[in-house]
């Protein structure tokens, strides 16, 4: 029997999970957030990524003003790219409820765009992430409402999708262009993708806050 090194062990445990849905305001932010710290709380290491250029998971998180920021995703992503080194550690920020993150901001869409010319384009993230598996039981990507390059990105770096969504026929028909998706990037890029437990159903009642049931 082969033996199996401990960074073997460590890649093979450490699960990744893109949140995503194209559709806006379905909570996919607040459930980054809340599952993260819900994992940190029992006794997992989880490292949350900034994958969307609005910035919304790095302002909950306490950066009320991402686009000041001197290193986000992007200068990682660029070095990625590059084929430069990343430091440990880089770009990588803690949070008091003893949660790690990496921030993003609006350069976020610049490159996007340039990725459409980058040779291997879908897999950028996917050799940032790999060597993070290494670091973190839990790593959550909050996408962007799309389903552009980094979004992409995301889901052939993930071994899981879960996807929020808003109890509403206009949002669930929606679902059908990110399943076929999520099918073609199963097939084509990432075979071990899967979708995590279903859907994350959301209902929004007057004057109530999210309900998951």
């Amino acid at each position: 029997m082969s033996r199996v090194s401990e960074k073997q062990k460590t890649v093979k445990n450490s699960k990744v999970i893109a949140i995503s849905n194209q559709k806006g305001g379905v909570g996919k932010t607040t459930t980054c957030v809340n599952l993260g710290i819900g994992l940190v709380r029992a006794g997992k290491k989880v490292l949350l990524v900034e994958a969307d250029a609005q910035g919304s998971l790095t302002v909950s998180l306490g950066i009320p003003e991402p686009d000041k920021l001197d290193v986000t995703l992007v200068n990682i992503l660029e070095k990625v790219i590059n084929d430069e080194e990343v430091e440990p550690g880089e770009s990588i920020l803690h949070h008091e409820e003893g949660i790690d993150f990496i921030p993003a901001n609006i350069e976020l869409a610049g490159l996007e765009t340039a990725l459409v010319n980058i040779m291997s384009r879908e897999t950028v993230m996917r050799q940032f992430l790999q060597e993070m598996r290494q670091q973190y039981d839990y790593i959550l990507i909050d996408c962007m409402p799309s389903l552009g390059m980094i979004t992409i990105n995301a889901l052939v770096a993930a071994d899981y999708v879960l996807v929020p969504v808003e109890a509403a026929y206009l949002p669930v028909k929606g679902l059908q262009q990110l399943i076929k998706t999520i099918g073609n990037i199963h097939r084509k890029l990432n075979p071990s993708l899967e979708i995590l437990i279903g859907f994350w159903v959301f209902i929004c009642q007057p004057g109530d806050q999210y309900l998951i049931v």
